[in-house]
């Protein structure tokens, strides 16, 4: 069925009111051998609203585990519904990855799915057809970064370098709400926060919730005439938050099918919809989850028997690379991936490894680092921004500022610095080089009365230390509802070198967990760490948890703390 390089141009050229089948194959002849992969690409049935079409690909390179193909509508042709194929569309650009069964393409090897679509005027044939980026029916194909390939994800143009530069935030206006009504609230309650997508039905709407479509719609409201990032909390992976329970989810640990295609898939394939092709929408990915896999598995004094479950089930990472699989086929969507914290992550066994999971992740379930924009640090935490008090190169009374019961031998004490050296860490495991980072700033304020002034006395390294830190948590690993806290910088992009923007990703106000247990239908199970009369776990050394008494189930609107986040805010409020 093979054609002439003059018949396939013809057949690219085919109009709708056209019947039978148009082909897009490889060219007979000279350099035939050199071509990498051909499409087939067949309309089967056509009628003036729709047709059906068959696509078989051939691999004539190495052998594949996985594979998508890729190409790009002139017209205005959708996809409504595939088979044999994952198929979804953003804007004019369309994806078609294997299913479970059919990923084995062997050199020579073939795949076959369907498709129907929607058309009005012509129907022209694609044009071009790239297999894991490398461009088809071509002789000696096309590189991944091949600048004439529509479809190729990897083309520089389809995403801006740092999405927040030049750019508003979107102000979630049911935040908004609860901020403005509280006293004071108003002078913040025009800031953007993360929208979290924590369970199914956030996806539509959960008790007189704003879904994702709306919150999208009112994006494209407040977007007008120029550009708007809106942030999105990709939040309910399979046996969520292994190590604590306040933010436990709704699927469990072998679930990893649901989340395939009951939570990921969804929203893909809104964030798809070209209606908000002119927004940017920045995703942060499963906070809390592939940091688990290093610190709290295995021999360790911090291990949990559901760590340990998730690592060797493996559902963390599948889950999170099915996510940036999905979720990056968009090209106006910036995948940030959830990197922890210093006082979690800084310390020398676990920063590469980290590093090193956060890649496994990245080419996971047909992923690949180019599916990463950046990662964010300190999401819903209250690490400090800048310690400017001590620093880790400092010596006090014959001992290292690390060798203190605060530092702890960790070689970072604030989250700026920690966000910058663990940029390079990552670039260094294969991430492109112009991966930015975000800091959530939303919490890590810590104003008021009792912000030192300056360092502490010289007396001990503990004296010295304690009296100068900003953060004034009783010990770092302390994470629920911290009395104390205040509001940080205000979101901002570009603030310093490898930093996209300082967010307010966890909304200021919403609760991180209930101190006491209170039952709900949304899987949240009742975490001591939030409970003040409790003296903790090896992960915060056996301490009080220093949360505030009398708070909601995580996510739901805490007004003490919010006052409390405010009168602490530094920099101050007006």
């Amino acid at each position: 069925m093979s054609r002439t390089r003059t018949a396939l141009l013809a057949a690219m050229a085919l109009v709708a009111g056209a019947t039978g089948t148009a082909y897009a194959v490889a060219p007979d002849g000279v350099g035939a051998a050199a071509v990498p992969c051909t499409v087939d690409y067949q309309v089967q049935n056509q009628w003036s609203t729709g047709f059906t079409a068959a696509v078989t690909v051939t691999n004539l390179g190495a052998a594949k585990s996985s594979w998508s193909l890729k190409w790009s509508y002139a017209g205005n042709q959708r996809v409504t519904s595939g088979w044999n194929a994952k198929v979804t569309q953003s804007g004019s650009n369309v994806t078609a990855a294997n299913e479970s069964y059919n990923g084995t393409l062997a050199t020579g090897g073939s795949a076959s799915f369907g498709f129907q679509g929607t058309y009005s005027g012509s129907n022209a044939i694609p044009a071009t057809f790239t297999l894991d980026g490398v461009t088809c029916n071509v002789d000696g194909g096309g590189g991944p970064t091949d600048p004439t390939d529509p479809t190729d994800p990897t083309d520089p143009g389809d995403r801006v370098n740092n999405p927040y530069s030049g750019a508003k935030v979107y102000v979630n206006p049911e935040w908004s709400a609860n901020a403005a009504a509280e006293p004071g609230g108003s002078r913040i309650a025009n800031q953007p926060t993360g929208v979290w997508l924590d369970r199914i039905a956030a996806i539509n709407g959960a008790n007189g919730k704003m879904g994702l479509r709306a919150h999208l719609d009112e994006a494209l409201r407040q977007k007008g005439s120029g550009e708007l990032v809106i942030q999105l909390v990709i939040y309910n992976l399979p046996g969520r938050d292994c190590s604590a329970l306040a933010s436990n989810g709704e699927l469990g640990p072998t679930e990893i099918g649901r989340y395939k295609t009951e939570y990921i898939d969804p929203i893909a394939a809104i964030l798809a919809d070209d209606k908000y092709s002119s927004l940017r929408i920045v995703t942060t990915v499963e906070i809390d989850s592939l940091p688990n896999l290093v610190t709290n598995t295995g021999s360790r004094a911090t291990a949990t028997p559901e760590c340990d479950v998730m690592k060797a089930n493996g559902n963390y990472v599948k889950g999170v690379g099915y996510a940036l699989n999905k979720l990056g086929d968009a090209g106006n969507v910036y995948n940030y991936v959830d990197a922890g914290h210093h006082g979690w992550i800084g310390w020398d066994d676990n920063f590469g490894p980290s590093a090193d999971v956060f890649h496994d992740a990245a080419t996971a379930e047909g992923a690949t680092p180019a599916d990463v924009h950046g990662f964010i640090t300190n999401t819903a935490n209250y690490s400090a921004l800048k310690e400017n008090n001590f620093s880790v190169g400092q010596t006090v009374a014959g001992k290292s500022v690390r060798e203190s019961k605060w530092v702890d031998w960790n070689r970072y004490v604030d989250e700026l610095g920690f966000a910058q050296a663990f940029r390079n860490e990552l670039v260094s495991t294969g991430f492109d080089t112009n991966i930015g980072m975000l800091i959530d700033t939303s919490r890590n304020g810590w104003g008021g009365t009792a912000r030192p002034a300056g360092p502490g006395a010289t007396t001990s390294v503990d004296t010295y230390v304690d009296g100068g830190r900003y953060d004034r948590r009783i010990h770092i690993g302390n994470w629920c509802n911290q009395a104390g806290a205040g509001l940080g910088e205000r979101p901002k992009a570009a603030p310093e070198s490898g930093i996209d923007a300082y967010v307010w990703m966890k909304p200021p106000g919403e609760s991180d967990g209930a101190s006491k247990a209170i039952p709900n239908d949304e899987g949240k199970g009742f975490d001591r760490m939030c409970d003040p009369t409790y003296t903790g776990t090896p992960r915060n050394g056996h301490n009080l948890t220093g949360a505030l008494p009398d708070a909601p189930v995580s996510g739901h609107w805490f007004s003490a703390q919010f006052q409390e986040l405010m009168k602490n805010a530094y920099p101050p409020l007006p």
